[in-house]
């Protein structure tokens, strides 16, 4: 069986592709879940990786679960209440666990429609940018079923509640100007920039300090749900970290001398 995310790399940049095409690139099996976990651990543990772009081959980016499967109720849909709740559990639930914790950026580079939890996999990433043929809905509720995969959870974090309640609750699909103006995505080309577009912000990114993408993506992510003063202590003991690295001296000696800095990641 051939993978389903295939991984380019441009020095320290892995442009990842879920390459179901034939499926919309629906998540419908533990094989494909756990090839996502198996990257977010391959990366955690390669400190010379600093961005990641997630996007999809064909038309879709992704069409979230396999309705097929449901109505057979095959597949991670199969079984009784209990069982099915722990296929979520052990499946694509392992998905946002993995991907929203992984202390590299990571870039969304929505060519098609993210329909469903793939929506809510675009929503793990940090950054999301949509071709204008691309289409968005959060729309379990049309399938009669609730976002099992965190969408409640990060929809509203991006777009706030009343948007995301409007999106959950009709299970309406928006297109890219609507998510544009949402600030669901930050920025919409056309299809055949996309790409481009995706390695031009993955670049800037990539011109930093490993250490600090990693540092500063754990305050980002942990600043959503603490207090101001726990957040003070965790950045102080960051930047104590920060400032004891071979690359921020590195850094403010280029700064100073007026060249461009030599990093190694150290």
């Amino acid at each position: 069986m051939s993978p389903f995310l295939n991984i380019e790399r441009e020095d320290a940049i892995l442009t990842v592709r879920m390459d179901s095409p034939e499926t919309r690139n629906a998540l419908s099996t533990p094989s494909q879940m756990q090839e996502f976990v198996d990257l977010c651990a391959a990366v955690r543990l390669d400190r010379s990786v600093k961005v990641v772009i997630l996007t999809g081959s064909g038309p879709a980016f992704c069409a979230g679960g396999n309705v097929k499967d449901m109505a057979e109720r095959g597949g991670i849909f199969a079984g009784s209440p209990y069982e099915v709740s722990e296929s979520y559990r052990n499946g694509i639930q392992r998905i946002p666990l993995c991907l929203y914790s992984l202390e590299v950026p990571v870039i969304a580079a929505l060519n098609g429609p993210a329909i469903g939890a793939g929506l809510d996999l675009a929503c793990m990433c940090d950054v999301r940018i949509a071709a204008d043929s691309a289409k968005f809905a959060e729309s379990f509720v049309k399938l009669g079923i609730v976002p099992g995969d965190g969408g409640a959870w990060l929809l509203p974090r991006i777009v706030g509640m009343p948007k995301a309640s409007l999106m959950a609750l009709t299970g309406d699909t928006i297109d890219a100007a609507t998510a544009l103006a949402w600030g669901l995505v930050t920025e919409v080309v056309p299809a055949a920039q996309l790409q481009e577009a995706a390695l031009a912000i993955a670049r800037r990114m990539a011109a930093n300090p490993s250490h600090g993408l990693r540092l500063t993506k754990r305050l980002l992510r942990e600043g959503q749900h603490m207090r101001l003063d726990s957040l003070l202590e965790m950045s102080a003991a960051y930047q104590a970290l920060a400032h004891h690295t071979e690359d921020h001296a590195e850094a403010v000696s280029a700064f100073l001398g007026k060249r461009e800095p030599q990093y190694k990641g150290c």
